[in-house]
């Protein structure tokens, strides 16, 4: 179905009426296997049908009826999977981890792919011809940028994604750490939004190594943030006192978030951003990361905040810091332990990585947390976020490493 491609952008060809059409389409979605067009005649079992078959459903009716079309989706496939659930617990059968993360992670993306087939179509200023349609061509150029002089198809829950992410950027979430001035920080559409709060409690009261408070020669920074995102972090270790730091990412999209939001705290003159794959050239004091925390392969590019396959990330960044990490230097690792009540690693193969990098344990501090999820006992996840930790785990060369 796909006639061409680019890094950015493939194209989707369908049939409408006796007329070949094309337009845009995001390559990183995945092209649908078939193309429906409907309106507002169709019904809502209709579509659940159609769109549980692989069908993707090319709207042109109503756009509000769209909207609740959407919804309806949702209800049936939560309704379904209510009954799987029960079906499941009379026959006596316990979803055990890994095996029950595994199916959690399949449900998701399959109520990912169901409810993101329903497709609307834009211009090539992003606004949409639809009766009732809102005009979202602000949000849609925020989140993907400007078009090449076609038409573009995505899903509906991509546009919505891309209005959230609008009112995100422009409200901005409040941080109030302990003994700083609250913050507000403003993610982009694609970053992954600082909503959990006590990971950055960790990093605002842990102990900060002398070295990384002093100027460093000729400028460079002393402090590095691998993985900057939104440049929270990066902003935080600035408020502390750290005189500079130098933040990397491979994301273009995190990295102008992450200028943004200095650039708005009045922090940009003293961070410096890179694109790189983890590290900058050269040793630093203190050197802070804080990986995706569960292993596994990302759906999209906000999951690649949260999965990181085969641990490339965190195992790259503890590999790396024999060479990057001056003598007297510390590391922190900010990670949760979900992954192994998840059953998806252990603390032994952790302990493993971090010894067989010449590094040695110098100190961790924990917290709980405090996001709706741990307490919620209807999330199929209930019993490992209940017993979740949040660790900065703070690493030191070895000494056979120094010597």
């Amino acid at each position: 179905m796909s006639c061409s491609s680019s890094s950015a952008w493939a194209e989707l060809c369908w049939q409408e009426g006796d007329a070949p059409r094309s337009a845009l389409w995001r390559a990183d979605a995945g092209l649908p296997r078939r193309v429906e067009v409907v309106d507002d005649s169709l019904s809502a079992d209709q579509a659940f049908r159609l769109a549980s078959e692989g069908t993707a459903l090319l709207w042109r009716g109503d756009f509000q009826n769209a909207r609740q079309l959407l919804l309806a989706l949702g209800r049936r496939w939560e309704k379904r999977q209510s009954t799987a659930s029960k079906r499941r617990s009379k026959a006596g059968q316990s979803l055990q981890f890994p095996h029950g993360f595994h199916l959690y992670r399949q449900a998701q993306a399959q109520r990912a792919r169901l409810l993101g087939s329903l497709l609307i179509e834009l211009d090539q200023h992003w606004h949409c011809s639809l009766r009732r349609a809102p005009d979202w061509s602000q949000a849609c150029q925020q989140a993907f940028g400007v078009l090449p002089g076609k038409p573009v198809v995505m899903s509906l829950r991509d546009l919505l994604g891309a209005l959230g992410a609008s009112e995100w950027r422009k409200k901005g979430v409040e941080l109030s750490l302990p003994d700083l001035p609250a913050m507000r920080i403003h993610p982009h559409y694609g970053v992954f939004s600082p909503v959990r709060g006590e990971y950055l409690e960790l990093v605002a009261r842990a102990a900060l190594p002398r070295a990384a408070l002093l100027e460093a020669d000729q400028g460079q920074a002393r402090v590095w943030d691998i993985g900057v995102g939104t440049g929270v972090l990066t902003a935080l270790l600035l408020r502390r006192g750290v005189p500079r730091v130098v933040a990397t990412d491979l994301s273009d999209q995190a990295l102008a978030c992450a200028e943004d939001n200095l650039q708005r705290l009045g922090l940009g003159e003293r961070a410096s951003l890179l694109k790189t794959d983890l590290f900058p050239e050269g040793r630093a004091a203190l050197i802070v990361c804080n990986p995706p925390w569960l292993p596994g392969k990302p759906g999209s590019r906000l999951e690649q905040a949260v999965y990181d396959e085969g641990s490339r990330m965190l195992r790259g960044f503890l590999q790396g810091l024999g060479t990057h990490l001056l003598p007297d230097g510390q590391a922190w690792l900010i990670v949760s332990d979900l992954a192994e009540h998840l059953c998806l690693r252990t603390r032994e193969e952790l302990l493993g990585w971090i010894s067989d990098a010449g590094l040695q344990v110098l100190g961790r501090d924990d917290i709980r947390p405090r996001h709706g999820k741990a307490a919620d006992e209807s999330d199929p996840l209930h019993k490992a976020r209940a017993a979740e930790l949040t660790s900065l785990w703070r690493l030191g060369l070895a000494q056979s490493a120094q010597a």
